[in-house]
């Protein structure tokens, strides 16, 4: 019998065994650490003071005309190598295509200057660029919406700049050029006034029998400038079947403004009826055809019986000696009776 040494000898064995076979397997399976690759995005934003992190969702800026603005953005590289970026002034920036009116522009892009074009941030640093806005003397009272845009390598950033002129301003806005196409609702919304608008839509659809079509009031997702020209759409996916529809927009904004539009829209099932239009237009051909043979068929009868008939009459004048009309050309008829009897009578 072995001794309890025996077997505690064997167990330690086997544990430094199983030790040594998975000390291998265990090191080409560890995991490789990845390189840091450390480089994140620049970012440009409105600056904020001192070194709090708390921003600000774009510059806003306010004075008479002939007045000079001033104001900073923050230019930001947790990276570590520096980066090099050009800004200039844009009349807008649309975030989701990345256009700008930073070349040509014509609005209060113009009247953008910061202080440097080209600036370097150096790695993990954070670089405040002053800009001023210079209000020209002549300029009319209102909104004038504007950015800086920022461009980096294959990135490009706007920091959108809303600048209001003193004085009185003025909510206009008109709906025009409704119009239905197919499930799809188009219309065209134009600022009227200097004050930049953020519009509510409102759209209605009355048919022949009812409202087909009613949404209550909704924010748009766009922000209108002013003399700016916006070609829309809204949806309609329960379109009608059959019908004629009245479809009205009507759109408000702060200040009083509003608009409304209506257009007229026809439903006509369109595969089914040309379907019955050829159905129609076939039977009517087969009816034709067929009256028009049977009108040919009818008059081939009718000689067919008058020749037989004239035949049989002359046989029986000539033979009988009977009676036979004879039309001059004259036109009275002159029977044969009375011709012999007067033949008779001369001789």
């Amino acid at each position: 019998m072995p001794s309890p040494t025996g077997h505690a000898a064997r167990l330690a064995l086997a544990v430094l065994l199983c030790a040594l076979a998975m000390t291998p397997a265990a090191a080409g399976a560890a995991p490789r650490t990845p390189p840091h690759t450390g480089a994140a995005s620049w970012t440009a934003q409105p600056a904020v003071s001192g070194s709090g992190t708390g921003g600000r969702p774009y510059i806003y800026l306010e004075g008479p005309p002939g007045t000079v603005l001033q104001d900073r953005i923050s230019v930001t590289n947790p990276g570590r190598s520096p980066v090099t970026v050009r800004l200039s002034g844009a009349d807008s920036y649309d975030a989701k295509s990345g256009g700008s009116g930073g070349r040509g522009a014509t609005g209060a892009g113009r009247w953008l200057r910061t202080a440097a074009t080209e600036v370097t941030v150096p790695a993990r640093t954070r670089a405040d660029v002053p800009f001023t806005v210079t209000v020209p003397a002549g300029a009319t009272p209102g909104d004038r919406p504007a950015a800086i845009v920022v461009r980096g390598g294959d990135r490009t950033v706007g920091v959108p700049v809303r600048l209001r002129v003193d004085g009185p301003t003025l909510a206009a806005l008109t709906v025009e050029d409704v119009t239905v196409s197919g499930r799809t609702i188009h219309y065209t919304l134009v600022n009227r006034g200097n004050a930049v608008l953020a519009p509510r839509l409102t759209v209605r659809a009355d048919g022949v029998f009812g409202t087909l079509l009613r949404r209550g009031a909704r924010t748009l997702p766009v922000e209108l400038r002013p003399g700016q020209r916006l070609r829309l759409t809204e949806p309609w996916r329960d379109v009608p079947a059959l019908d004629s529809a009245t479809v009205r927009v009507r759109v408000t904004a702060e200040g009083g403004a509003h608009g409304e539009a209506t257009a007229r829209a026809v439903f006509v099932p369109w595969a089914p009826l040309t379907a019955g239009a050829l159905l129609v237009l076939a039977g009517a051909g087969t009816y034709a055809y067929r009256r028009r043979r049977a009108r040919r068929q009818e008059r081939g009868d009718t000689g067919t019986d008058t020749g037989g008939g004239t035949g049989t009459d002359t046989g029986g004048g000539d033979g009988d000696g009977g009676e036979q009309s004879v039309r001059p050309p004259g036109g009275r008829q002159h029977s044969g009776s009375r011709h012999l009897a007067k033949a008779g009578a001369e001789s």
